[in-house]
């Protein structure tokens, strides 16, 4: 556990000192305020009036959250609750604070630290995730896989404008992801419960290395949006239940290292897809439903396409610009929708 904390620490001190030097504004590790759309830079006319809280309140701010949190977890059999008593959130177990403008790491609330991290791998704990957790718009890195979360991501994930990983496999969660912050690099959602089909929205997360939804029960056809993520380098859709076919602008995702989609119901792919191997691409498609090609499923297993019947919102485009309008259109619904069910 030391050891595991030792490197967690080292791997924050690394995206702190690179955010702060390269960056001349901003508030802690977090540089502009908002989501961006594709094509833009960052939308700094809409900033998160939260990123100009003074280091104390945060810290308040921080206690509050982690509380609420706290409130909402109805197991937790490794007794890793226990530690969240107090103020000084920075000594509660998995939680990690450093000094923004130098990366130093602390186990003190003070009025010169932020939270930087929270990391919750294999605590078994049970629970729901709460909208307060927004507030903590300094965080980088969430990892919380092996637990038993349930339910959904709440909306308001998108406020956390610094986070660069969200793990939250192997959990119990039932709904798809929406929007996040703009910095978002890594994406694990594998093995959890996910439904229905993969939003348009995961073509705006434009700095994403990695997305693996792999071990669920995702159905339909894949967005054309996903063309947008041209920094993709593991994209692993693997164990689902997808179909349709794998189009040119999936499989011309110029960083593209490894594609799995693997154990799932897709009826064939394009010419750039055949390609890929000669690109040194890893690319599994076994156990689909492909004519023609070795190690599919028997043919009676493709006579009935699950979720043949799902109507998925999909946006047909031989080029990723609708991104950024959809993400104006998308943002402002989920804005007033918001507002609509606000007090």
């Amino acid at each position: 556990m030391k050891n595991q904390n030792s490197l967690i620490l080292a791997f924050l001190f690394l995206i702190l000192h690179f955010t702060t030097t390269k960056a001349s504004f901003g508030v802690g590790v977090g540089v502009g305020g908002g989501v961006v759309w594709i094509g833009g830079g960052n939308n700094n006319n809409n900033q998160n009036p939260k990123s100009y809280e003074s280091p104390t309140s945060k810290m308040d701010s921080a206690y509050s959250v982690l509380q609420a949190w706290k409130s909402s977890i109805t197991d937790d059999p490794l007794k890793i609750l226990d530690s969240w008593v107090g103020s000084n959130v920075c000594s509660y177990k998995g939680i990690f604070c450093a000094n923004p403008e130098n990366g130093i790491a602390s186990t003190t609330a003070s009025a010169s630290v932020v939270v930087v991290a929270i990391d919750l791998n294999h605590a078994n704990l049970q629970g729901t995730f709460v909208k307060e957790l927004s507030l903590l718009t300094d965080m980088t890195l969430l990892h919380l896989n092996s637990n038993r979360f349930s339910g959904t991501v709440p909306e308001t994930f998108k406020d956390l404008v610094s986070l660069q990983e969200l793990d939250l496999s192997s959990n119990q969660l039932s709904a798809s992801f929406g929007f996040m912050g703009s910095k978002i690099k890594e994406i694990l959602f594998l093995n959890n419960q996910l439904t229905g089909c993969i939003p348009e929205g995961v073509g705006l997360f434009t700095e994403m290395e990695v997305l693996d939804v792999s071990f669920n029960s995702l159905m339909g056809h894949l967005p054309d949006t996903l063309s947008c993520l041209q920094n993709i380098e593991v994209l692993n859709l693997a164990h689902n239940q997808l179909s349709g076919e794998l189009s040119d602008i999936i499989c011309s995702l110029r960083s593209l290292a490894n594609l799995t989609v693997a154990y799932n119901f897709f009826s064939g792919f394009s010419q750039q897809c055949s390609k890929l191997n000669f690109r040194n691409v890893g690319f599994d498609f076994s156990l689909n439903c492909i004519p023609g090609r070795i190690m599919q499923r028997p043919e009676p297993e493709c006579s009935m396409i699950p979720g043949g019947s799902l109507s998925c919102l999909r946006i047909p485009t031989p080029k990723p610009l609708v991104c950024g309008s959809m993400y104006v259109s998308a943002s402002k619904n989920t804005d007033s929708t918001s507002q609509s069910h606000s007090p």
